[in-house]
């Protein structure tokens, strides 16, 4: 995700709490969250779930983050967890890769602010 809010990027709380949000909002079920600051700026950390975990690493100087949403089963759909965090985030570009367990198939799109959904 680029062209982010820069201070969100590097709020420690504001990351959890999205993460979470976004975690729950897709229909995940959490296990566990652990995030860690960097001095002098950025943000590592994950939400696990039962479906496996989102995380992200944040590098507020270039108000970028990269995001992984990795989930199985079919019980949540990936993309809600991504556009609610491309939201909060206030991101005005997002790259997605989507690639499909089994498949071979992988699916790489890019969407500008005015294509993340819920927008």
């Amino acid at each position: 995700m680029w062209n982010c809010n820069k201070e969100k990027l590097n709020d420690l709380i504001y990351i959890e709490e999205t993460f979470a949000s976004a975690a729950l909002e897709a229909g995940a079920e959490i296990r566990d969250v652990v995030f860690h600051p960097f001095e002098p700026q950025g943000i590592s950390g994950a939400v696990i779930i039962a479906e496996s975990h989102l995380t992200i690493h944040s590098f507020p100087e270039h108000g970028y983050a990269s995001i992984d949403v990795y989930t199985c089963g079919d019980k949540i759909d990936p993309s809600e967890a991504t556009n609610a965090i491309a939201r909060a985030l206030e991101a005005q570009t997002i790259h997605t890769v989507k690639i499909p367990r089994g498949t071979g198939e992988i699916v790489v799109k890019e969407v500008e602010k005015t294509g993340i959904e819920g927008d």
